[in-house]
């Protein structure tokens, strides 16, 4: 709970300042002075429904009913005399003077976690939350590796894991709903570190009658866009494959058809059914595939991605991020470690994430 003092006419300052009090005591004498009282609760729900824009949507993140939030936040407008939000636009807009109000509160809820975790990294082990962002291309490969791992080795450790695109994670990010993202890197985003886990180099999937599927390697020069299924905007991947065939987009497989999809396991069905091919990562090639498709490699160095952990700068749950650096690089198949020992392999840049 966090008090401030308001003078009845001066409004919130948030301090008594020296012209407060002067006028506070003045030829009047002392006047009476109210006590705002403002909890972390009502400043979490403020600052959910600047995330989210919508009030159902924002209790739902908190996980209360749409009227409770709404009766916190008219009280602390009360208490403040401040209306935070335009109610008349959907989705609704901060006010100019709700809109610093807002940035503190993020503040203070920020230091509010910060005194939490300090006051547990002192500790031997592990404990509290690790909030951490998986790009689509990486969770299902990636994920079933080392979660059982961190689970028994940390088990007073909560591992929260959210499964979002690049420019979610980075939102997420800045804002802190997220202490650690795992994706493709190098970002080179203001005010984020990146610690690179691995190289992890693609294959070309694609179905078995398929010309390319023939050959023992491919190479960039094979690859002309045409007959190529790739995930839609948004997706790090789409972006790298394009700029590896250095091409601005794919020719579509069926000139009546624009598909483009979501996940990597629709793209693998549709190279499965007979038409096209896609680039995977090598993690997504371990899994099983049926006898219909075909793996093939890159003839010299590979085109490869950076997989990294990428948290804020200010980040003050080191500790438990390296802990998940570990897990995860204990966790790896042995041929994809011994693919980083590999100097030839890493002969070529990996792609740019974006």
């Amino acid at each position: 709970m966090i008090l401030f003092d308001k003078d009845r006419k001066t409004g919130f300052t948030g301090k008594k300042s020296r012209t407060s009090t002067a006028a506070a005591i003045g030829t009047f004498g002392v006047r009476k002075m109210s006590r705002i009282t403002l909890t972390l609760t009502q400043l979490e729900y403020l600052v959910a429904l600047d995330q989210h824009r919508h009030f159902g949507k924002a209790a739902k993140a908190c996980h209360v009913s749409q009227p409770t939030l709404s009766m916190q936040l008219q009280k602390l407008e009360a208490d403040l005399g401040v209306v935070f939000f335009d109610r008349s636009h959907q989705p609704l807009l901060p006010t100019a003077e709700g809109e610093p109000l807002i940035a503190q509160a993020r503040v203070v809820l920020s230091e509010t976690r910060r005194l939490t975790t300090l006051s547990k990294e002192d500790q031997k082990e592990l404990k509290g939350e690790l909030r951490v962002g998986v790009i689509p291309t990486i969770a299902p490969y990636l994920v079933p590796l080392f979660v059982e791992h961190m689970a028994r080795t940390y088990p007073k450790l909560t591992l929260n894991i959210d499964e979002l695109q690049t420019h979610q994670i980075l939102a997420a990010l800045e804002n802190e709903s997220l202490d650690v993202g795992l994706l493709a890197t190098p970002l080179k985003a203001e005010g984020l570190e990146e610690e690179k886990l691995f190289l992890e180099p693609f294959l070309l999937y694609s179905h078995i009658s398929h010309p390319l599927a023939k050959r023992k390697f491919v190479s960039e020069d094979d690859l002309d866009g045409s007959d190529m299924w790739l995930l839609s905007e948004g997706h790090c991947l789409r972006s790298q494959i394009l700029r590896f065939c250095s091409l601005r987009s794919s020719q579509p497989v069926f000139r009546n058809v624009r598909f483009e999809a979501g996940n990597l396991e629709t793209l693998q069905r549709l190279v499965e059914s007979g038409t096209g091919y896609t680039l995977i990562p090598w993690l997504a090639a371990q899994r099983p595939h049926p006898k219909t498709a075909s793996l093939t490699p890159f003839k010299g160095a590979p085109p490869q991605r950076q997989v990294s952990l990428v948290w804020r700068r200010t980040q003050l749950k080191k500790r438990a991020i390296d802990a998940l650096a570990q897990a995860i690089l204990a966790c790896l198949p042995s041929e994809l470690k011994g693919m980083q020992k590999n100097k030839s392999n890493q002969s070529t840049e990996p792609l740019p994430a974006w």
